[in-house]
């Protein structure tokens, strides 16, 4: 939605249409909130920050070929206290 000016609702229209006002931020839509013709808040759609599910990672983790060998794994323990 960049470029394009926010729709503005006033208090009293936002609370009779908040259901509306939430389906269009849900698509993305900004939607600024005024009292007496200025602008207070502002509802914006969340971005999901969470994994979403098995492979969500795939692309963002770069493994060296060595990443489960033994060294590593002894590293590892050991940078956890499990080993002597």
């Amino acid at each position: 939605m960049a470029g394009e000016a926010a729709a503005q609702f006033n208090i009293h229209d936002a609370k009779t249409n908040l259901s509306r006002i939430i389906e269009r931020v849900e698509h993305g839509e900004e939607i600024v909130i005024s009292r007496a013709g200025t602008p207070v808040a502002k509802v914006i759609p969340l971005r999901r920050t969470t994994r979403t599910g098995r492979g969500s990672l795939r692309g963002a983790l770069d493994l060296t070929g060595d990443w489960d060998s033994d060294e590593v794994n002894d590293e590892v323990a050991r940078d956890f206290g499990l080993s002597g």
